[in-house]
C-alpha cells in the first residue's frame, strides 16, 4: 500500500447512476486496496441548493448504502459524513481568509449556478471551491479522484495549499487528480446528449435504484437512427453511445455479435436494445437490492458513520491543530 492519501466526496442529493459507478466507484474500489482513503458524503455542500430538511437524513443514508453496495468496504476506507467533522468548517473559515472574491466568481461552477438559479446565489455557492479545498486539505490528501468538471476546484485547492504554505510555513501537500487509467470513463446518456447526470434528464439516465421495468423502458427509448446503408460504415456518435453501454454490461461475444451485425447492415436496433435492457437489469438489480438491504439496517449505518467519524476526526484534528499553531492561534500552548 502506498502512503499517499486519497480523499473524495459525493453530494447527498440525487441518485447515483451508471456514470457514477463506472466513472468513479470502480476507481474508488481499486484505490481502497492500495491507498489510505477518506470517502465522505458531502451534506454541507448540498445545503447550497436548500434541500428539504426532512429528506436530508434519508438521502445521506441512501448515499452511504449505495457506496457500500457498489463495493466500498468500511473496513478498508474511512467512510464518513462531512457534517460530523467540525474541523472541516473551521479550516474552511481559515482558507476563506486567503480566497479572493474575483477568483471565486470566475469559477465555471459558480457562473453556471448563478445563471441557472439566479434567485439563490448564496455565499455557499461562491465559496464552494473553498469548502471543497477544506475537505481535501483537512486530511493532507495527495490524490483526489475527480472528473473534468471538478478539475478547476482541485486547482484552487492547490492554490490555497500554496498560499498557506507560503504565508505560514510548509504544511499542506499539493493535491493532484488521480484515477486508474489515462482517462475517466464517461457514460453517455441514452438520448445521446452528453453524459448521464444526476439532475439533467432522468429519462436518459440509468440510476442504480431504477426498477427493472424502468431500466427496460429507458433503454428501449435510447436514441438510434435508421441503420447503416453501406457495409463496414463508421458508426455515428449516437450509435456508438448505445454500443458503449452494451460493451460495459454484456458478454463479449454478445457485443461482438451486434458489432458484426452492424458492419453487415443486418442490425436490428430493437433486438440490440432488448438485449441491452436485459443485461442492464442483470447488472443494476443486485446493487439496487443490496442498497435496500443496507438502508433498512439503521444500526449498521449508524455504526459505520460513528466509526468513520472517529477515524476522520482523528486525522482532521491533527491537521487543524497544526494549522492553528502555524497561524498563531494557539494561545494556551
Amino acid at each position: 500500500m502506498e502512503n499517499k492519501i486519497v480523499v473524495s466526496g459525493i453530494r447527498s442529493t440525487g441518485n447515483l447512476h451508471l456514470g457514477n459507478y463506472f466513472g468513479a466507484m470502480l476507481n474508488y474500489i481499486k484505490m481502497q486496496d492500495q491507498f489510505p482513503c477518506y470517502f465522505f458524503v458531502a451534506d454541507y455542500h448540498s445545503l447550497t441548493t436548500h434541500p428539504d430538511p426532512a429528506q436530508l437524513k434519508p438521502n445521506v443514508f441512501k448515499v452511504l448504502a449505495e457506496n457500500i453496495a457498489c463495493g466500498l468496504d468500511p473496513n478498508k476506507v474511512t467512510l464518513y459524513v462531512q457534517s460530523d467533522i467540525p474541523e472541516i468548517p473551521e479550516l474552511y473559515l481559515m482558507l476563506n481568509m486567503m480566497a479572493y472574491k474575483g477568483e471565486l466568481e470566475k469559477t465555471a461552477s459558480f457562473k453556471d449556478k448563478a445563471r441557472t438559479q439566479p434567485d439563490n446565489v448564496n455565499a455557499g455557492l461562491l465559496t464552494y471551491p473553498t469548502l471543497m479545498s477544506a475537505d481535501i486539505l483537512i486530511h493532507k490528501a495527495h490524490y483526489v479522484p475527480v472528473g473534468k468538471d471538478q478539475e478547476q476546484h482541485l486547482e484552487m485547492a492547490r492554490t490555497f495549499a500554496q498560499r498557506f504554505n507560503h504565508r505560514y510555513g510548509d504544511m499542506f501537500p499539493e493535491p493532484h487528480p488521480f484515477n486508474f487509467g489515462n482517462e475517466l470513463i464517461k457514460i453517455p446518456s441514452l438520448d445521446g446528449n452528453g453524459k448521464m447526470s444526476k439532475s439533467e434528464n432522468e429519462n436518459a439516465t440509468l440510476y442504480l435504484c431504477d426498477s427493472d421495468d424502468a431500466i427496460r423502458k429507458k433503454v428501449m427509448k435510447a436514441k438510434t437512427d435508421q441503420g447503416p446503408t453501406e457495409m463496414n460504415s463508421e458508426m455515428p456518435i449516437d450509435i456508438q453511445h448505445v454500443f458503449a453501454l452494451l460493451k460495459l454490461v454484456s458478454a463479449e461475444d454478445t457485443y461482438q455479435k451486434f458489432v458484426a451485425n452492424y458492419a453487415a447492415c443486418t442490425i436490428r436496433y430493437g433486438d440490440l436494445k432488448k438485449q441491452l435492457g436485459e443485461d442492464m437489469v442483470q447488472f443494476i438489480a443486485p446493487i439496487r437490492e443490496k442498497t435496500k438491504e443496507i438502508q433498512q439496517d439503521t444500526n449498521y449505518l449508524h455504526r459505520i458513520m460513528k466509526e468513520g467519524k472517529e477515524k476522520a476526526r482523528a486525522s482532521a484534528s491533527r491537521t487543524l491543530d497544526e494549522a492553528r499553531k502555524k497561524m498563531g492561534i494557539n494561545f494556551y500552548a
